[in-house]
């Protein structure tokens, strides 16, 4: 009867150190657990700061944040020099175009009137009547003046007009014209021509005194 309630009392103690071996190893276990959590809630915390605060970072490193900015300007300026220098060529090629080939479209544009000049000469060898002739050249003159006004110029127009200097240029004055031809264009000399309204010939008039 001891022998058994010894029996008993020995198998209930190692039950009870087995289950307080459990309970010391699940303490363990637990306390790596809430370790590594802490461990991990740092770390996330830390990246979390780092990515909230980047100018932090930036503060930590100067010299680095300068020579990135420097090469970021230098490469803007390379490239600033590069467009310039291509531009300056271009300009430099059609200026030299421009002189080259400048009056391309005003030869165009005479080339059939020399044509019709050609042609009316010809044609003058067939006949001796002046106003065949008179008729050709009226012709050819009227086709010359549309030409030209084709390329922005135009005549001065001298009828009637009071005295410009800005557009005439007096070679003769005329006196004994009355009061109201004073100051006035009496006659066109020589015709005056304006390119897009600028004169390129002053129109040689008289002028009434």
């Amino acid at each position: 009867m001891f022998l058994k309630k010894t029996n008993k009392n020995i198998m209930k103690e190692n039950k009870e150190e087995q289950i307080n071996c459990e309970e010391q190893e699940m303490n363990k276990e637990e306390e790596c657990t809430q370790q590594e959590s802490a461990q991990q809630e740092s770390a996330d915390n830390t990246q979390q700061a780092e990515n909230e605060n980047p100018e932090e970072e930036e503060e930590k490193d100067p010299l680095a944040a300068a020579q990135e900015e420097i090469e970021q300007l230098k490469d803007q300026v390379l490239r600033k020099a590069a467009e310039f220098e291509n531009l300056r060529k271009r300009t430099i090629k059609e200026k030299a175009e421009l002189i080259l080939n400048g009056g391309e479209k005003a030869i165009v544009t005479i080339l059939p009137i020399i044509d019709d000049m050609e042609r009316a000469i010809e044609n003058g060898t067939k006949t001796d009547d002046p106003k065949v002739l008179r008729e050709g050249m009226e012709i050819i003159y009227h086709k010359c003046i549309k030409a030209l006004e084709s390329l922005g110029v135009k005549t001065i127009d001298t009828t009637d007009a009071d005295f410009d200097t800005d557009e005439h240029e007096a070679v003769a004055m005329v006196p004994g014209m009355g009061d109201d031809k004073k100051g006035k264009v009496i006659d066109c000399i020589q015709t005056g021509y304006k390119l897009n309204d600028k004169v390129i010939r002053h129109a040689k008039v008289a002028v009434g005194q």
